[in-house]
């Protein structure tokens, strides 16, 4: 209905350029609100206000000339004016009952448009390092990433899914390190593992497998691994200083291959898993991008020397700095340390640099909220890069907490080991995991209550809104079982006998579904659309519970149908943008 009054109002915008009413180059943006109030109607537009000053004219006065020049419409049935201008439209009821044949002909693209047709977006998510499984707080990330880039694609936006992996740097050397220290203790080499170091089973599980494979291939007495390492922190010493020595010693060794070999192995291993989690969690990428591709193909040394032609690097202590200050950030940062290592803000800069060159009309990164204050300086670096800062949409993700009920769940284990993304869907479910996941706005922080997402009542709202759709087709189910048949020609025919309160109000919120995908779309607010969902089910499960559908009057009953049919279908919709099943019975 908006989309029909925004053509309406058009061509009474076109009317009016054509008498010289209006200038013929003044462009405008139409905007349609609902009423908030029915006595004021049932939709409003700011239009005559909004050209009153191009027009050179009084707001009231532009708006009469606005509603004569309006088309005739049978769904309208009043429009009046009000307050300094504002257009109100009243609509006929009947004309409500429209939306369950467009639903009908539409199915499962109801509600899609191509608001975004013609533009590349990017949206990256959880890019987690690639040193160990996914935890409960990655699964936010990666159920509102998802959902983000799936609502953008479901409004015309051609999307492109990435992963950044950082396979590149000191944590994978750590990891790397920390796997062939476990692997020498199965070789029976008694070593003192690092209080630095990666303590997880899955470390012990990748050592075991190259033991396996390789025997005493990578194998080292544990006096020449040790021999002058720095002491540890709990031996009174520096555990940074601890582990780069012994990563230095596991290069020595082992030699590059070796190395090489360990590294690769631990890496192969836990990217596999996430990848194997990710798409079990229903999430899909188009690329998986290598950060140490960017250092392979000089990336990171080719976004250094466009920062120095651009006169945005100096040299300070021995190191590269980026004069990112000048560009909004609180200070300048180093890219290049005095040993000539990049930083891992080089890596970013690069990285971004490459999102550029790929032509992305708008690139989103999401990221924990505890990433906030990177943002300036990657604005800043993709400033000092010759593009607009606006390009970049970084979205904040707040990190969840679980609870069983009133009891707060503990996060970690001994070992510092958080409860992983698997162990959650194990418990609760991929469908309860996505749902809560995304229920709240992504910058909100979130509590997670396990025995809620199980529950099957009311209060549950992922079982709240499936049982909607189940509803429907356990009622369908009831109608073959009474072999009764189902007219839907006459059920179309007969919508207009759908007078109930409930009825009206379910016409109403399902009109709105368009309304609601769009905003969720384009604020990058998956929530909006949980709320909409939970809002159409409340609708229905009232409806069902005040009346009867399978009545002995077959018009009465084919129109209720058809009714319930659509909610059915718009739930199905909803539901599969946040990929989650629509089960036909619970």
């Amino acid at each position: 209905m908006k989309k029909k009054l925004e053509a309406l109002i058009q061509q009474a915008v076109a009317a009016l350029k054509n008498d010289g009413v209006i200038a013929e180059d003044t462009n405008v943006s139409i905007i349609i609100d609902r009423c908030r109030d029915a006595q004021h109607g049932d939709f409003a537009s700011n239009v005559a206000m909004v050209l009153a000053k191009p027009a050179k004219m009084n707001p009231r006065q532009l708006a009469e000339k606005l509603v004569a020049a309006l088309p005739e419409d049978k769904a309208i049935t009043k429009v009046d004016i009000a307050g300094p201008g504002f257009i109100n439209f009243f609509m006929d009821s009947s004309s409500q009952s429209d939306i369950v044949k467009l639903i009908h002909e539409q199915g499962l693209d109801f509600g899609r448009s191509q608001i975004g047709a013609g533009k590349k977006v990017q949206v990256e998510f959880v890019s987690a390092n690639p040193t160990g499984p996914l935890h409960v707080g990655h699964g936010r990330g990666a159920a509102y990433g998802s959902a983000v880039a799936d609502l953008l694609a479901a409004v015309g936006f051609t999307v492109h899914r990435e992963y950044y992996v950082n396979d590149a740097g000191r944590q994978m050397d750590i990891l790397a390190t920390s796997i062939w220290l476990r692997y020498l203790e199965e070789c029976g080499e008694p070593v003192r593992f690092p209080d630095n170091g990666y303590r997880g089973d899955y470390v012990s599980d990748i050592a075991r497998d190259i033991y396996r494979n390789a025997k005493n291939e990578y194998r080292r007495p544990v006096d020449l691994v040790l021999e002058d390492i720095p002491q540890d922190e709990t031996q009174g010493g520096n555990k940074e200083a601890h582990i780069d020595a012994l990563i230095a010693r596991a290069k020595t060794l082992l030699g590059t291959t070796g190395y090489r070999d360990i590294f690769q192995t631990g890496l192969n291993n836990i990217l596999d898993d996430i990848k194997k989690d990710l798409q079990e969690f229903g999430v899909d990428y188009q690329k998986w991008f290598s950060e140490q591709h960017l250092m392979d193909d000089g990336s990171v040394e080719k976004a250094l020397k466009r920062l120095q032609t651009s006169g945005h690097l100096y040299q300070k202590d021995g190191a590269t700095w980026f004069a990112s200050s000048q560009l909004g950030d609180e200070k300048d940062r180093v890219v290049r340390r005095e040993n000539g290592q990049y930083t891992y803000f080089a890596s970013d800069i690069a990285y971004h640099m490459n999102k550029l060159d790929r032509g992305f009309d708008q690139i989103i990164d999401i990221w924990g909220a505890d990433h906030h204050g990177y943002i300036p300086r990657v604005k800043a670096a993709i400033q000092a890069l010759g593009a607009d800062a606006a390009k970049l949409k970084v979205l904040l993700v707040q990190f969840a907490t679980l609870y069983r009920g009133e009891e707060k769940v503990q996060m970690s284990t001994r070992s510092g080991e958080f409860v992983t993304l698997r162990q959650l869907r194990d418990e609760v479910g991929k469908d309860a995991a996505r749902f809560f996941y995304v229920m709240r706005r992504s910058e909100q922080h979130m509590d997670f209550d396990l025995q809620l997402a199980t529950s099957k009542t009311n209060e549950n709202p992922v079982f709240y809104v499936q049982y909607a759709h189940a509803r429907v087709c356990s009622v369908l189910r009831q109608l073959v079982e009474k072999g009764w048949p189902r007219d839907i020609v006459s059920g179309m025919e007969n919508l207009a006998q759908l007078t109930e309160e409930h009825e009206l109000n379910l016409l109403s919120t399902l009109e709105r579904y368009p309304e609601a995908l769009e905003r969720a779309a384009l604020t990058h607010e998956p929530h909006q659309l949980i709320l909409y969902l939970r809002e159409l089910a409340n609708d229905f499960h009232t409806y069902y519970n005040a009346h009867q559908f399978l009545v002995e009057d077959a018009n009465i009953r084919d129109a209720r149908l058809n009714l319930i049919c659509a909610v059915k279908q718009v739930l199905a919709n909803g539901l599969k943008l946040l990929n989650i099943n629509t089960p036909e019975s619970m």
